[in-house]
C-alpha cells in the first residue's frame, strides 16, 4: 500500500492502522464552496475489477468536518469517500461522490457511536456504500456510478478541513477481490 498525502504521524501494528490527520486537509471539488482540495490522507492499493472493501473506524472527532473512512479513487476528478464526518457536534454517516464536481449526503447518528463498520462494494461501474453499528447488520447508504475504468485505488482516508487534526483508528481493513458479484 502507499500514501497520497502521507500524514506526519501514523503507524501500523497487526491489523490496526492509526493515523493522525494534518490540519487543513480535505478532498472536495467545486460544488457550493467553489474550491478544489486534494490534500486529505489516503492510504491505498490499486485494484482491478470488482471487490468488497471493509474496515472498522474509530475516531476522536473534535472539529467541524473531521472525517475518516474508505475511499475509491480513479484520479483527482473521480473518486468517492465515505465514513464518519463531524457536523455541528454530531457524527454523520457521510458519502461524497465526485465526478469533477463533489456531492454530499449525510445521515446523523443519534449517539455519536464509538465505532462504525464500512463496506464498499464495486460492481463494474457502480459502487455500493453500506455501514453498520455492530458489524452484523449493514444498512445501504448509497449506490452511485463512479467510473468504467477497470483499475481504481482503494483504501482508508481521513482529513481535517477546519480543525487542528485528530486521531483515527482503522481496524481489520480488508479487500475481497471478486470475479463476479451477485446482485444484493
Amino acid at each position: 500500500m502507499q500514501w497520497l498525502n502521507e500524514p506526519s504521524n501514523w503507524n501500523i501494528k497487526d491489523t490496526i492502522i492509526e493515523v493522525t490527520s494534518t490540519q487543513n486537509t480535505d478532498f472536495w471539488r467545486k460544488t457550493h464552496y467553489g474550491f478544489i482540495r486534494d490534500t486529505g490522507h489516503f492510504y491505498y492499493q490499486q485494484l482491478t475489477g470488482n471487490f468488497i472493501a471493509e474496515v472498522k473506524v474509530s475516531g476522536k472527532y473534535q472539529d467541524l468536518y473531521d472525517q475518516a473512512g474508505l475511499m475509491v479513487r480513479l484520479d483527482e476528478n473521480n473518486w468517492l469517500k465515505c465514513g464518519i464526518e463531524l457536523v455541528e457536534g454530531v457524527q454523520q454517516i457521510s458519502a461524497v461522490v465526485t465526478r469533477d464536481y463533489s456531492d454530499w449526503s449525510i445521515v446523523p447518528m443519534p449517539h455519536n457511536p464509538a465505532s462504525i463498520w464500512l463496506r464498499v462494494t464495486r460492481r463494474d461501474s457502480a459502487i455500493e456504500i453500506h455501514y453498520s453499528l455492530d458489524a452484523q447488520q449493514y444498512t445501504m447508504l448509497r449506490m452511485a456510478y463512479l467510473t468504467l475504468a477497470a483499475t481504481v485505488d482503494v483504501g482508508i482516508m481521513c482529513a481535517s478541513p477546519e480543525g487542528k487534526g485528530f486521531t483515527t483508528v482503522f481496524e481489520q481493513f480488508k479487500i475481497h477481490r471478486v470475479a463476479k458479484l451477485e446482485s444484493a
